[in-house]
């Protein structure tokens, strides 16, 4: 089948992507490979900026349907037992490194995908728009956010490709970090002067780690409220008068972000200040086509309990993609060529129903 190549150069185009370093807001390199690719494989897009987009209208009439996949990575974590940047450490039924499993697989599955529905004979005669997004890791403006309502302004549902099993995930948490300040008295640690930020912060950090906020989603749960990170002091002998800590929060659908920064600061002395308020949750519409194209292949539905480039759309979406999420911002990182080949096939089977139902 002219499916099974496809998956085939796309299986060599992660290797590719594997081997050449694309920390968030570094990804030149790798997208300025995956442009030549798909130019040597007949394949229009446009670039903009380290986002690649390509469209097929096959019937103007009909909605839009994007496929979208981010082409950045994390930064390696220690403990990798190869180097993370070799695809072919794990064999030939299994593409390791770094990005192989998120996003990676997703990408060039969704490639597949799309040179399959703009061939000369698909079995679904559909408007696709694919895109390959930067920055994703950071939440940075030059990717999902700078593209959406400007060079994307015509698209009706979405799939977010991540690291899924291809489950369908029909919600996500948002995500709220809090970088919080203690203010104290510097003074003598000898004369017990001075007022100590870091026991304000120590007795805020507790109040937060048992507050629990009331209101609980049927769909995600509760809140989730993490201290991370907390750094105070400059010699043995000297009373810290600044504590700074960080809160890493993923909020549900009950609360906005502002909701949940104001009821923390309520209860703190310290002063929080958010990193960004619009990292919001998701949530596939009750009703939507999707969630029937979902049940119709037999895909199981979840929801997931991290963020996407999904919180950076507005469209109807879910998230689902091959691989396996709890590989990914870990040591010998991996995705296999079969989970990749059943992804794809998965997602032209969901596709395929997914029109059924928005045509009905």
């Amino acid at each position: 089948m002219i499916r099974e190549e496809y998956i085939a150069e796309s299986v060599e185009l992660l290797k590719d992507m594997v081997r050449i370093p694309s920390p968030s807001f570094s990804e030149d390199a790798v997208c300025s490979h995956i442009s030549k690719w798909m130019d040597e494989h007949g394949i229009a897009h446009e670039r903009t900026g380290n986002n690649i987009v390509a469209e097929h209208v096959a019937d103007s009439s009909k909605p839009m349907l994007m496929l979208c996949a981010h082409i950045d990575t994390v930064s390696p974590c220690e403990g990798y037992s190869f180097d993370p940047y070799d695809p072919g450490a794990g064999g030939s039924d299994v593409i390791t490194g770094l990005g192989s499993n998120d996003d990676g697989a997703s990408a060039v599955a969704m490639i597949a995908v799309y040179r399959y529905l703009c061939g000369n004979t698909p079995t679904i005669n559909t408007n696709v728009t694919l895109v390959l997004s930067c920055e994703e890791e950071r939440s940075g403006k030059g990717g999902m956010t700078g593209l959406w309502g400007k060079r994307l302004s015509r698209i009706d549902y979405a799939i977010v490709g991540e690291p899924t099993g291809m489950k369908a995930a029909t919600s996500e948490r948002g995500l709220l970090v809090i970088d919080a300040t203690a203010h104290g008295t510097s003074g003598h640690a000898a004369r017990n002067e001075g007022v100590n930020a870091l026991y304000i912060a120590l007795e805020d950090i507790e109040k937060i780690r048992k507050h629990a906020f009331a209101r609980k989603s049927p769909l995600m749960g509760d809140v989730n409220v993490n201290v991370t990170q907390i750094n105070a002091g400059s010699a043995h002998n000297v009373i810290p008068d600044r504590c700074d800590f960080v809160i890493d929060i993923r909020p549900t659908e009950q609360y906005t972000n502002e909701d949940i920064l104001n009821e923390l600061q309520g209860i703190c002395r310290s002063e929080l200040k958010p990193r960004n308020l619009s990292n919001t949750s998701s949530a596939t519409r009750a009703g939507s086509p999707l969630l029937k194209a979902a049940e119709a292949t037999g895909i199981e539905t979840f929801s997931s309990p991290t963020t996407s480039d999904w919180m950076r759309i507005s469209c109807d979406a879910i998230k689902m993609g091959p691989g396996d999420s709890a590989r990914s911002h870990r040591k010998d990182e991996f995705v296999t060529v079969k989970e990749i080949k059943d992804g794809v096939d998965t997602y032209i089977d969901f596709i395929g129903n997914l029109y059924e139902h928005i045509m009905e």
